[in-house]
Formats: C-alpha cells, structure tokens, sequence
C-alpha cells in the first residue's frame, strides 16, 4: 500500500511517497519512503497574492506521484497535505489569503485519482510530536521485530528530535520531570506503551525568520542609515534591500520602522565573530521566567535528557562546517569556534570553497552562531549532553520530519494497544519451518541407526 503526504514548509514544499506490505498495517518497521519530490518554487505562503498559483506549483511533483504509485493502487493512496510556520504566520498576518491558498492546493490535489484526505495547517506542537514519533518509529524505538519474527518491545529510551525550519523551530523529547505548563505536555499511548512528552514549538525561530530579525536588529542599531555593517556577513560581501523585504513578516512587523517601505538600505560586509554573537544573542529574551526553569522567552522547559536527533536546518548547518569547512563538531566550543571562523571567513574564500551554495553562503556565519546560541543558553546543552546531539537528515534511506509521523497517525497505523500476541506472521512461517527441521533431523538420526543396525548385524 501507498501512502503521500506534501509538506508544505515555509521557504518549499516536499512531496513524501511512502510504501508498506498491504497485510502489515497495524505492524511496525515497514513502512519506507518510496519515493520524494521536491516542488520548485517557493512555499505555498508567499503566494497569498496569487493562490491558484500555489496549487499549480504542486502538479509536477504530483505527476512524479502518478508514476511512483502503481496505477491500480491510486484510488486507494490516501493523499494529505500539512503546512507549517509559514502559514501559521500567513493565518496570523492575513487570516482570508491563508485560507484562500489552502482552498487553492485543495483543488489542485483533487484533481488527481489519489484518496485526497485534506489539506491543514500543523500547530507547532503537532509538527515537534509527529517528529518526534517519526525518529522513534524509524529507529524502530517504539517496537521492533525478533528473529523469530515476534514483535518485541526493546526496553531503550526513546530519541529526543529537534526541527529546524524556515519559519520556527521544534524540541520535543520524553521526560520523567514534571511539565509545569501544560500546554507543553504530551501524553501518548502507542503500542500499549505510555509516554510523556515534553513539546515547544518556537515561532518566528525558523532559519529565514532568524534572519530577517537579525537584519531588523542591525537596522535599529544603526538608526537606519543608508549604509550599515553587517558583522555576520563576510568581507567582501555587500547587497541592498528594501525595507519591505525586512518588515513583511509578523516576526518583525512589531520593529518596523516609520521609513517608507520601499527605502533601501546597502549592509556591508564586516566579518566580525564576536560582534555577530552579541547581535544573534538580542534575538532571545533569557531575562524572563516565572517557572522553575525555562528555555527563553519566558518559556518551560525540563532538563535535556538521553539522545537527541537534530535535522533539516540543524544538520545543513552542521553538515556545512564538516564537509565545506573541514571542522568536526563534537562539543559546543566545536560549534563555537567553528562559527567564528566562517564568520572571518572572505567572501571570496567561502566562494572558492562552496560555488554550489552561493545563495546561502553569506548567512552560515549567523545560522551557525544562531545553532549554536539556541542548543547552549537556549536548551542548555552543555559539554557532558551536547555529545548526546545526532545531526542526521535521514534513519536508513527515509527521511526524519514530521510528515511520516502525521501520516502514520492519521491511518492508525500506530494502535494504541500492544500488537496481538506480538507476533506477526512470519512468525507462523518460522515455527512451521523449526518444525520441519526438528522432523527431518529426526528421521536422518532414526534411518541412520537403523542403517548402522543392519550394517552391525549382516557383519555377524
């Protein structure tokens, strides 16, 4: 059987085709990305202005889909669509465009023969839950099968998962503290298993929101002047913007300055590590908490705990300072130092290093201070857990987000209750083949003996 599911993220979309034996729904460990698209274009929020051009935008990929599932199994390919950050921040700014461009995508993904099943926008917490489910169940934490066949539950700690996108940032791992706000409090049954869950979700603490706040605070440092140092950026490294390019999102619309929107402003290059960190530490508040102890912004949070996996923007960041920029990360002074040195970096120099990446170059100075500001004063990581951090983009050949996860949900393919008897099938197949075994060994021993009997008798 097939499964789709579109995530519809702020800065793109991805398209998930996921595959599993027909007779094991309901099981565990089987279900495998089939197939993936990534939809060109921007995601389906910066098209608020045009929304039946965000339902365009998604047929190519929905074309590959057609091909990818076995024509035959189409009408009964459950279909969903989920959309995250950017769109809770397009439902805040302009609640008529959001639904406009969830109505738009609706209509395209109905078109084709697939069993479209909805087209939704994710709350923070679904989006840290479901990934958080989609780790566990790929690492095969929840439940796992035997040799025999038999389904086991291994007695391991589950996997803490931290996402990193364009519009907000999620952490969400199983504690045994008290979760003091509730509305950080999870609690699920899977697989006649309890656990607790501790879940936020960090609007406007995407990568491309971090950035556009960053450009709001040196803008306001600076008093707005045509020209301003830009200490993240490299040496070298110069652009102009407008202001509405800044300030068009709710995340920064609070700053806005009383300048006409479309005034530009030249940044400039200055390749200053230090300074980078002051200005990318003034994103989080630290000052206020009325818990026993919090993240920032006034925020609870337990303690971290056990093994952590951190993907999307956490491993492109990090996978950047290993393969490009040579450093290993294992601590967070690793992170630390490795930022600094991106950030003294040239433009010239980073160029000569990565020519594929230029789009993102100039900001993995700040992104890289910025991970490493968020999992050190943020989520407390220190040099005893920080080890704990696995950045991985995929468990095996799948991909880890949230949208496995929401799909697994949304078809029960994770029951509640223990899977009957923990056996599956294969299991009836083993105990018929241990049995064959115990018969033919049985019966060579026997007509063995026998022969040696008649050998030992025609001898006298």
């Amino acid at each position: 059987q097939y499964g789709i599911v579109l995530d519809a993220g702020s800065s793109h979309t991805a398209m998930f085709v996921y595959k599993w034996p027909a007779d094991k729904e309901n099981d565990t460990g089987v279900v495998s990305e089939h197939g993936m698209c990534d939809v060109e274009g921007p995601g389906i929020s910066s098209y608020s202005s045009n929304p039946p051009a965000a339902g365009t935008s998604l047929e190519k990929c929905l074309n590959q889909a057609l091909r990818d599932v076995p024509q035959e199994k189409h009408r009964g390919t459950p279909l969903y669509l989920g959309a995250t950050a950017g769109m809770r921040l397009l439902n805040i700014a302009n609640p008529q465009a959001s639904d406009a461009v969830l109505r738009a995508v609706a209509a395209t993904l109905k078109t084709f023969p697939f069993d479209f099943r909805g087209a939704k926008i994710l709350s923070g917490e679904e989006e840290g839950v479901f990934g958080w489910v989609t780790a566990n169940y790929l690492l095969e934490n929840f439940i796992k099968r035997g040799w025999l066949g038999e389904w086991i539950q291994p007695q391991r700690k589950t996997l803490g998962a931290m996402d990193f996108g364009g519009a907000s940032t999620q952490i969400t791992f199983e504690t045994q503290d008290t979760i003091e706000n509730p509305r950080n409090k999870v609690m699920l049954k899977l697989y006649g298993q309890a656990y607790k869950v501790y879940t936020h979700s960090f609007l406007c603490y995407g990568r491309d929101q971090v950035l556009k706040r960053l450009l709001s605070k040196l803008l306001q440092a600076e008093s707005y002047q045509a020209t301003v140092a830009h200490p993240c950026w490299p040496v070298g490294y110069n652009k102009s913007l407008s202001l509405k390019s800044i300030y068009d999102s709710p995340c920064t619309e609070k700053e806005r300055p009383s300048l006409a929107l479309n005034t530009t402003v030249t940044l400039v290059g200055s390749g200053n590590g230090n300074l980078c960190a002051l200005h990318v530490s003034k994103l989080f508040n630290f000052t206020t908490c009325s818990f026993s102890h919090c993240s920032f912004d006034g925020v609870f949070q337990p303690k971290v705990s056990g093994n952590f996996i951190a993907f999307s923007a956490f491993f492109y960041t990090v996978d950047f300072i290993q393969t490009v920029m040579g450093r290993s990360v294992h601590l967070p002074n690793d992170l630390k130092d490795a930022a600094e040195t991106i950030c003294t970096t040239s433009w010239n120099e980073l160029l000569q290093k990565a020519p594929k990446l230029e789009k993102r170059l100039p900001d993995y100075c700040a992104v890289s201070m910025f991970v490493y500001l968020l999992t050190t004063r943020g989520y407390n990581f220190n040099n005893h857990s920080f080890p704990n951090i696995a950045f991985q983009k995929k468990a095996g050949e799948t991909s880890i987000g949230w949208a496995l996860g929401y799909m697994l949900n949304l078809t029960n393919m994770i029951p509640a209750e223990k899977p009957s008897s923990h056996k599956s099938i294969l299991y009836n197949y083993w105990v018929i083949l241990i049995l064959l075994f115990v018969v033919t060994t049985l019966m060579s021993l026997v007509t063995a003996v026998c022969l040696l009997r008649r050998s030992k008798s025609s001898a006298i």
